[in-house]
């Protein structure tokens, strides 16, 4: 089981309804999903990674073959670690695609037995992303319909301060 691994990493500052179809969709590729929550950002995150973990696991439905953990440094050094052959992209938009182009093909040179594949999330969810989603709550919105329930609350209390 382990050669059918795959890796769906992100900051998940916080997680959403977009990133919980992805994890939906590939779960139903691969018999075991790792989602990645990334450690070494380059911005400051709203949610430590303890809360980011902890609101991904709670966001999640009870299924089995779905892991989610942390990781820091490079993103194929971690899969290899982890014996996973897949990484897991999302692709909302063609804005996405030069990003993740580039991503791939450095991905690739650094480790040639690592494959990225891209899933596009639902039409209902194209549009989303963790930044609008907080600029929403930060701005007094109801994000209800974009965020898990837990990510909800957890982004009520720190408005509230």
């Amino acid at each position: 089981m382990m050669e059918n691994s795959a890796i769906y990493a992100g900051s998940f500052d916080p997680v959403t309804l977009g990133h919980l179809d992805l994890i939906k969709r590939a779960r139903r590729l691969f018999p075991r999903l790792i989602v990645a929550v990334a450690g070494n950002l380059n911005k400051e995150p709203v949610f430590s990674l303890e809360e980011r973990v902890d609101l991904v696991k709670r966001s999640l439905p009870r299924r089995s073959g779905v892991e989610v953990e942390t990781f820091k440094g490079l993103l194929v050094e971690y899969a290899a670690k982890k014996k996973a052959k897949v990484l897991v992209r999302g692709l909302r938009a063609i804005s996405d695609f030069d990003y993740e182009f580039q991503m791939a093909l450095t991905n690739r040179k650094l480790a040639p037995g690592i494959e990225t594949i891209y899933l596009m999330p639902s039409e209902s969810f194209t549009y989303l992303s963790s930044n609008m989603i907080r600029e929403i709550a930060f701005l007094g919105g109801d994000v209800s319909c974009f965020v898990p329930p837990p990510v909800v609350e957890a982004l009520k209390r720190l408005t509230r301060k």
